[in-house]
């Protein structure tokens, strides 16, 4: 990429101001960045200091052997009792915690900060009972429903380190993960609801069990939420039921304060080997960035703000903008068990309309699909008490991003776009709602306390204008301590490329625009070198969905003869445009040109139906690009739903869209 930058093709010039009631009343203010970039290290200990520690630390960043960090050393804290007891001691039991919505309608509950601390007090409790000590493993594979909250926070009380697997994901990949962080004890559910049907998942930890036990790996116990009521197999010597063990169990139990660098969790994310990586965090360090962050990019008022993260437990948003962040903040939050068309398409306005949420953050693919919807179905709701919209997960395409504040934010909430990974534990590049403007499609610059830069091959910074590499420059506390049981493959994942310079590598392509200002263009991967020339899929997906009849677009390099790599586009129309009429393709082929320039000109425009995501909104490009290659379609285990290929599959065979 040295001699061919990643091209900096999209131009934006629309410019939104931060509203004057916000700005004048913001969090942090302009002064925050200074005052970080002056002392890095008191900045974070100003953070730290956000949270109750039962012991202050002596030092409060070890780097004397990189890239191995400690942060917040000799200090100690339990990270329960940061989410939990110190709100209900300040007087704050009866907060409602978590506004909990089921999928079937009117299968709802809150609960209050007493009544979470009751019950993560018994679970943690019930643990203890069964076996499970401190740094033991513990694996939650469950529905998005109140317990796997309460799960994880009674694993953090007795520092036993738990690892959230997407429920979701096959017997198989639930299997290699209690094998490589051989978990004791395994939290699930009979079931979960998904569109309007009981998803079984014990059956999926049985296979799990089986598997990982002929590898040499056995689980302890399993202890079951009964959520749906469907039949399970039943091991009574290793099954036990929630309600049997937790709902019996003494609400009395005092949580230990463990050193900062304990480990709180291991969070797997798929490695280009198929082993999967298990990210190590610890327990200061992340909660201090969790928190920081979460009162920081969404402005918040714990006493009078409603939140709603639409993201799973199962993935790293849900860990620290669902359960860490916005719960050592005491913050009053939404839980929502299903997808956000079951029953009807307006299901997740009702519930913004309902529960007066005030701060909403969802992913970019959401966001876009309710485009392809129209905006009749939002039209119906009352969102007039939202004031802060986030964005997380990819890069929001600028079109997305102005619908988002127009529809959703009624153009009075900003937006805030915020880039970090699984590895990072924590936001590190957004806007700041009440200093940044915002600007479609840019996540702006890093936030106070985060060194960020876009570099070069041999990691010089690359002038505005110029496209390059992300790079973190200088430590953060809610950084990954390692992979699980492999420092070997930490070091050559994230240090290597940079060893010299000592910058942590994210894998994401990224620009600086004529201001400065971030861009960032997805995974390295999804960089196609066309004829010489590099070019970032975002660009083009986003020229696509800026076309008035197009809601979303997928975009790969597949292989070709005289090139190298061509563009293959897949979109999907939004309803009001039909099936685009038999000139589609063609339109769509000048648009792209016209946006950008003949070099980024898709070979082939499929229109599809859907495109295959997994459960947490991503897109598969590397199934895409199976197809665009004619290539025997790879493992679809993750998709939230795997007839999608057959479709798009039946689409290439039959010719749909190619020219």
């Amino acid at each position: 990429m040295s001699d061919q930058t990643l091209s900096n093709l999209l131009k934006e010039d629309r410019r939104f101001e931060p509203p004057a009631d916000l700005a004048a009343d913001a969090n942090l203010k302009e002064e925050a960045y200074e005052r970080a970039r002056g002392d890095r290290e008191a900045f974070w200990a100003e953070q730290a200091e956000r949270l109750s520690w039962e012991q202050p630390w002596d030092r409060v960043l070890d780097w004397d052997d990189p890239p191995f960090a400690k942060w917040f050393v000799g200090g100690r804290l339990n990270a329960a009792y940061n989410c939990v007891d110190r709100h209900v001691e300040a007087g704050r039991g009866d907060q409602v915690a978590i506004h909990w919505v089921g999928e079937p309608v009117d299968d709802a509950r809150d609960l209050t900060y007493q009544q979470l601390q009751d019950e993560v007090s018994q679970a943690a409790n019930t643990l203890t009972e069964l076996g499970v000590q401190t740094g033991d493993r513990v694996a939650i594979y469950m529905p998005m429903i109140p317990e796997a909250v309460v799960a994880m926070l009674a694993c953090a009380r007795i520092g036993a380190p738990h690892t959230v697997v997407f429920g979701g994901f096959s017997s198989d990949a639930l299997a290699s993960r209690l094998v490589d962080c051989e978990a004791k004890a395994v939290i699930t559910a009979d079931g979960g609801y998904r569109r309007g049907a009981p998803s079984a998942l014990k059956p999926a930890v049985d296979e799990a069990r089986a598997k990982a036990s002929s590898q040499g790996h056995d689980v302890a116990k399993v202890l079951v939420v009964q959520r749906t009521g469907q039949d399970v197999e039943w091991d009574a010597d290793v099954d036990v039921w929630w309600h049997e063990s937790v709902g019996q169990a003494s609400t009395e139990h005092t949580p230990e304060a463990f050193d900062s660098e304990h480990p709180l969790f291991v969070m797997y994310t798929s490695g280009t080997t198929g082993k999967p990586k298990g990210i190590l965090h610890t327990t200061g360090g992340y909660l201090t960035g969790s928190a920081y962050t979460h009162w920081a990019v969404f402005d918040l008022k714990p006493e009078t703000d409603v939140y709603w993260c639409t993201a799973d437990i199962g993935w790293i948003t849900g860990h620290s903008y669902i359960v860490y962040g916005p719960l050592a903040n005491g913050v009053t939050q939404v839980l929502y068990e299903g997808t956000p068309d079951s029953p009807e398409r307006g299901r997740w306005w009702k519930i913004i309309q309902d529960l007066k949420v005030s701060i909403f953050y969802t992913a970019p693919t959401a966001i876009r699909s309710f485009m392809k919807q129209g905006q009749e179905i939002p039209d119906q709701f009352d969102m007039s008490s939202l004031r802060v919209l986030g964005s997380v997960g990819e890069p929001i395409n600028p079109e997305a991003y102005v619908w988002y504040r127009h529809v959703i934010g009624k153009d009075k909430a900003p937006v805030v776009d915020t880039w970090w990974q699984t590895e990072t534990g924590s936001i590190m590049i957004s806007p700041l709602p009440g200093v940044t403007h915002g600007k479609p499609g840019s996540a702006m610059i890093p936030i106070p306390g985060v060194e960020a830069e876009v570099v070069t091959e041999e990691g010089e910074a690359v002038p505005n204008g110029s496209g390059g590499y992300l790079v973190l420059t200088e430590p953060w506390p809610s950084m990954l301590r390692t992979i699980w049981g492999d420092d070997n493959r930490f070091k050559e994942t994230y240090w290597s490329r940079y060893a010299k310079q000592g910058f942590y590598f994210a894998g994401d392509g990224a620009k600086k625009d004529d201001d400065g200002d971030l861009w960032v263009l997805g995974r390295v991967d999804d960089v196609m070198n066309v004829s010489g020339h590099r070019l970032s899929t975002t660009e083009i997906e986003s020229a696509l969905v800026s076309h008035p009849k197009v809601a979303e677009a997928a975009v790969v390099g597949a292989k070709d003869e005289d090139t190298g790599q061509a563009v293959c586009a897949f979109v999907i129309l939004r309803d009001e445009a039909g099936d685009g009429g038999e000139d589609i393709v063609a339109e769509l082929r000048t648009h792209v040109r016209k946006e950008i320039g003949p070099i980024a000109t898709p070979r082939q425009i499929m229109v599809v139906p859907e495109l295959p995501k997994t459960r947490s909104g991503k897109i598969m490009r590397r199934l895409l690009r199976d197809v665009a290659e004619n290539r025997e379609v790879g493992d679809v285990t993750t998709l939230a739903d795997s007839s999608v290929m057959d479709l798009i599959s039946s689409k290439q065979s039959g010719g749909g869209g190619d020219e």
